[in-house]
């Protein structure tokens, strides 16, 4: 069931890997038919700077802001798939993640996001961090790599959910 959702909101199964092994503020909710088994509820990011990450991905990663149930100063909420959320939050963030530890995203057009990324001077990578490269997988997806403000990877791909 977490796969048929992650696919079904275009996220790559690797961010499940990175968000089950990598990050410290997953949060797993038990509402599906099996109670014992977790399903994605939201993923953690820390931010040194709260404003210029959540510009971040609210500009480069588009993604949507929602609503912060604890309205606070400290966190920013953002959609990332149907009923998913990524919270950022204002931290100490000393951590250095190497690029296999990734969150992934899919786009319709990965030739009009990269176009998106110059017109912003975002620098993209393959995931050897050859500059301006798109990589191949052995399954025709074809992808780049980008950083958030805190050093957190981003993977891009144009896998067809």
């Amino acid at each position: 069931m977490l796969k048929s959702l992650i696919l079904k909101n275009r996220l790559c199964m690797r961010v499940v890997l990175f968000l089950i092994f990598a990050l410290p503020g997953l949060c797993y909710s038990q509402t599906n038919d099996n109670a014992s088994q977790p399903v994605l509820n939201h993923a953690a990011l820390c931010a040194r700077n709260l404003k210029t990450t959540a510009r971040f991905y609210s500009n480069v990663m588009q993604l949507q802001k929602i609503k912060d149930p604890f309205n606070d100063t400290v966190h920013v909420w953002f959609k990332i798939g149907e009923g998913l959320a990524l919270h950022v939050i204002q931290g100490n963030c000393a951590v250095t993640y190497p690029i296999g530890t990734h969150l992934c995203f899919s786009v319709a057009s990965l030739e009009a996001f990269i176009k998106h990324l110059d017109i912003l001077h975002i620098p993209y990578t393959n995931f050897s961090k050859q500059p301006k490269v798109i990589q191949l997988r052995p399954d025709g997806v074809r992808q780049i790599y980008i950083q958030d403000p805190d050093g957190y990877w981003i993977e891009i791909n144009d896998a067809k959910q």
